[in-house]
């Protein structure tokens, strides 16, 4: 209840206004957002590339109305690509369509996100389209199935609590376009189409990660990222990747910035591969907020620096 109640204020413009407005709150919202400028990011990227961990940089913002806005957003991240290539820093770029424009009109979001990549491509950078709420599963699909028809350096997140997400996978293993991140899912969506049990979920993302590691995933150009925090699911893929002799060419894992930092370095001390996902911008609220719904660990560390204790 609290998770789906925190999902939901995420939407609240109203407390977002709010919430910007407190010192305390953007502050707290520093330790996963890497800040509201480019440069910030930049920074945060070339500290964590010092310490052995590439990362992909996400400009926050989504669910937007306006074309111009839209316009701007695509426009940051050409800059951002470029300006990434220029320091030599080991990033690609993540983005949600929702900010490209697809409530406006998925053809202008198409061609957005195909402006990006074409400058990814020449930077010689990777852009991974990030999968929002389920109703724009199709679209989003369509869209990257689309850019891969003329580039490869393009990859998807799949979600691993929708029913639908095996198939998705398999799908696309057989098109040799599965150069997937795969994520438990942050939306709040029904029963009806989503696994809701932890446990579940823990043995989706294990089972999902196999697929895409096996001889024939792998035969098919697949890629995996594995995307959690959670050590019974990423220990459970390396223990299999060992198991299986995979080279780590094949797959990385990613946390999101500020989350278990020391882990993240115990794992790349380990040896694995290891990929920050660092989001930046003013638009760091709804992010926020479902970092917050992740974790009761996250929300009681607002909660406390609220107070001031």
């Amino acid at each position: 209840m609290l998770r789906r109640t925190l999902i939901a204020l995420s939407r609240s413009e109203k407390l977002q206004r709010m919430i910007k407005k407190l010192p305390i709150a953007r502050k707290t919202a520093r330790r996963f957002v890497a800040g509201e400028t480019r440069a910030e990011a930049l920074a945060v990227i070339r500290q964590l590339n010092q310490q052995g961990m590439n990362a992909t940089v996400d400009y926050l913002g989504e669910h937007v109305a306006d074309r111009a806005e839209a316009r701007l957003n695509a426009q940051e991240y050409q800059v951002l690509l470029s300006e990434i290539a220029q320091h030599n820093l080991q990033s690609g770029i993540s983005l949600k369509l929702s900010a490209m424009g697809v409530h406006i009109d998925p053809e202008f979001c198409y061609e957005n996100v195909r402006e990006i990549v074409a400058v990814a491509q020449k930077n010689g950078r990777f852009v991974r389209i990030d999968m929002e709420e389920s109703g724009l599963v199709e679209k989003t699909l369509a869209i990257y199935r689309r850019l891969r028809t003329e580039f490869e350096n393009v990859g998807l997140v799949v979600q691993a609590y929708l029913f639908r997400s095996q198939e998705d996978v398999r799908a696309l293993m057989a098109e040799g376009i599965a150069d997937l991140r795969l994520v438990k899912g942050a939306y709040d969506e029904a029963a009806t189409i989503v696994w809701r049990d932890r446990t579940t979920i823990r043995n989706e993302m294990i089972a999902l990660s196999r697929t895409l590691l096996s001889p024939v995933a792998r035969a098919q150009g697949a890629r995996l990222a594995v995307g959690s925090h959670d050590d019974f699911v990423y220990n459970a893929v390396a223990h299999y990747a060992a198991a299986q002799d995979i080279s780590p060419d094949h797959w990385e894992i990613q946390f999101l910035y500020g989350i278990r930092r020391d882990e993240q370095q115990r794992l790349v001390q380990a040896g694995h591969r290891m990929r920050i996902y660092v989001p930046y911008g003013h638009a760091w609220y709804p992010y926020f907020m479902r970092r917050l719904a992740e974790r009761p660990a996250n929300l009681l560390f607002f909660l406390r620096a609220l107070i001031g204790k």
